[in-house]
This record gives C-alpha cells, sequence and structure tokens, in this order.
C-alpha cells in the first residue's frame, strides 16, 4: 500500500524538526570550530620564545626599562597567570572584541577590515583559475587517447606537488626578470596579480585535475552518458552538459578545502611578492608575537573557512539535481 505524502501536513513537521536539528548542528559546529582556533593559538603563541611585553612597547630592539615593561605587563593584563589571561581573552572575543595590535597600534578590527579584500581577491582568482585549469585538463586527457592521459597524470602529480616558493620563483625568473613583461611585486592592475594568482593556482589545478578526471572517465562510461548517446546527443552536449557537471562534483566538494590551502599559501605567496593581505599581516604579527592580530587574523580565516564551505555544499546541492530530490 502506498501513503501519499501532502506537502503541508504531518510528514511537514519532522522535516522541519530536522532542518533545525542541522541548522543547530551547523551552528554549534562552526562556534566549536571558531573556540577551537581562539585557544590553539592562544597558548601556541605563548610557546614561542620571547615577552610579548617588548611587542607593545616597540619591538626587540627598543631600550627601554624595566620600569616601563611591568607597567605594559600590567597594563594588558601580562602579569597575570596564563590561565587568567585566556578566559580575559575568550570573554572579549565573545563579545566580538579583537583588541588592539600591539605592534601596530590600531584596532586588529581595522587592521584585518583593510587587508582582508586584497586577500580574498587573491584566493578566489586563484581558485577560479585552478577550476578552469583542471577542468580544461580533464576534458583534454578523457579526448586526447591513452598518450594524452599518461601525459595528462604526469602533470597533474608534479604540479600538485610543486611547492609555492619555487613556482614563484621560477615565475619571476621568466616573467619578470627574463622577459621583463610582469612586474616582480604586487603593481596596481591586472599584470600585477598574474603572477601571485599563477603561483596558487598551479598545485591546486594539480589537485582538482586528479579527482575531475577521474570523475569524468566514471561519467562517460556511466548509464545516463550512454542514455545520452543513445538518443542523438552529440559529443559536445554529452561532454559539456552530461559528463562535465558529473566531472565537478568533486571538485565543489573539495572547494572549501582548496580555499583554506590558497589561504595558507598566501601566507607564503603575499611575502614573496611584497603584496599586503592577511597572510603577510599573520606572519609578521607571529613573528612580532602580536597576539590580538594573530587571533584575530586566524579566527577571520577560519569564519571565511567556515563560510565557504557552506557555499560549496549549497553548490553541491545545485548541480547535482539526485542531491536536490533527496533533500
Amino acid at each position: 500500500m502506498t501513503t501519499a505524502v501532502i506537502s503541508g501536513g504531518p510528514v511537514a513537521i519532522p522535516r522541519a524538526r530536522t532542518a533545525g536539528r542541522r541548522i543547530l548542528s551547523r551552528v554549534a559546529g562552526a562556534i566549536f570550530v571558531l573556540w577551537a582556533v581562539a585557544t590553539i593559538s592562544f597558548f601556541i603563541i605563548h610557546v614561542i620564545p620571547g615577552d610579548p611585553a617588548l611587542a607593545i612597547v616597540g619591538g626587540a630592539g627598543s631600550n627601554v626599562t624595566q620600569e616601563v615593561l611591568e607597567a605594559a605587563r600590567v597594563e594588558y593584563g601580562l602579569d597575570q597567570p596564563l590561565w587568567q589571561q585566556y578566559i580575559a581573552q575568550i570573554g572579549r572575543l565573545a563579545t566580538l572584541d579583537l583588541g588592539t595590535s600591539y605592534t601596530l597600534r590600531t584596532p586588529v578590527s581595522d587592521v584585518i577590515a583593510d587587508h582582508l579584500p586584497s586577500t580574498l581577491i587573491l584566493t578566489v582568482l586563484s581558485l577560479t583559475v585552478a577550476w578552469i585549469l583542471a577542468l580544461a585538463l580533464a576534458i583534454w586527457v578523457t579526448r586526447g587517447g591513452r598518450i594524452a592521459r599518461v601525459v595528462g597524470s604526469t602533470l597533474e602529480v608534479v604540479s600538485a606537488a610543486l611547492p609555492h616558493f619555487w613556482i614563484a620563483a621560477i615565475l619571476v625568473l621568466v616573467f619578470a626578470v627574463s622577459l621583463r613583461v610582469l612586474p616582480a611585486t604586487t603593481a596596481p592592475g591586472l599584470p600585477g596579480v598574474i603572477l601571485p594568482v599563477v603561483t596558487l593556482a598551479i598545485p591546486l589545478a594539480g589537485f582538482l585535475g586528479q579527482v575531475m578526471r577521474e570523475s569524468m572517465l566514471d561519467a562517460l562510461e556511466s548509464p545516463f552518458v550512454l542514455s545520452a548517446r543513445a538518443r542523438g546527443e552529440s559529443e559536445f552536449g554529452v561532454r559539456w552538459i552530461h559528463a562535465i557537471r558529473h566531472a565537478a562534483l568533486p571538485g565543489i566538494s573539495l572547494s572549501g578545502w582548496a580555499f583554506g590551502s590558497l589561504i595558507s599559501g598566501a601566507v607564503v605567496v603575499e611575502t614573496i611578492f611584497a603584496r599586503e593581505g592577511l597572510g603577510r599581516s599573520l606572519l609578521a604579527a607571529v613573528i612580532a608575537r602580536d597576539v590580538p592580530l594573530v587571533t584575530g587574523v586566524l579566527l577571520t580565516v577560519a569564519a571565511v573557512y567556515i563560510v565557504v564551505n557552506i557555499l560549496a555544499e549549497i553548490a553541491y546541492v545545485l548541480v547535482d539535481p539526485r542531491t536536490r530530490v533527496s533533500s
């Protein structure tokens, strides 16, 4: 006997409860991630040798008296036990107070607002270029025969293993020093962002290309593609309408991780190309033991990572009709 499911009937109540539990689970998970990031960054930065009070009074090279250092410790609560400092910081973060940077003498929120757009532009462009390269390589490999598969697989493995600093050095030597067609450091306009974007995109394109190639090969042998060909669908339609959607699914599910990987790579790339951004600010803050700035940048990166993962899941549902039906 078949039972009809009526929209808005009793079945809607369990669905609403399930959706509510899912939303609460996501919110709780996001809060836990942010708390873990704040906790780990707090204790790690205190493990680094050095006195954070020196960063407050002007750095390790400043000639200050012991009285000045003690006054700075008292003012910022550094004279208290570590566990009390931790509780105080978590309390401030709970009220969205990121504090003031020791070295820059400005609110951490202002520093993040100034540098976050630059890093987001860099990572978004790099992710887009990586996607284009990965899809182009996957399509070429699946159409080119056995030799193309061998060459494509080799390119994917090699590019995925290349470190960012090595790629950046080679690109600078070729395009900035030898050919002199692109600037070696960040400059206004599109030319100044090309080398940093390519540096970040190449390793990610190799990794995404591997999973997309395998997914496209599976899609080309799947029943829905065979059915499309039996209906007279052109090879272009088979690949660009049916197979490519299936091949994009693993890349979409990995986009959240990929975005986090790009932000971590931005620390190296922004330093090499003298580009202002969160990555370069984070490196300088760690060296200077600027605890508020380190914590603020890491929390911002974690929040962006959470948002991107949610967007990637939504995109996965929109691309895969099977997920929409089950949802």
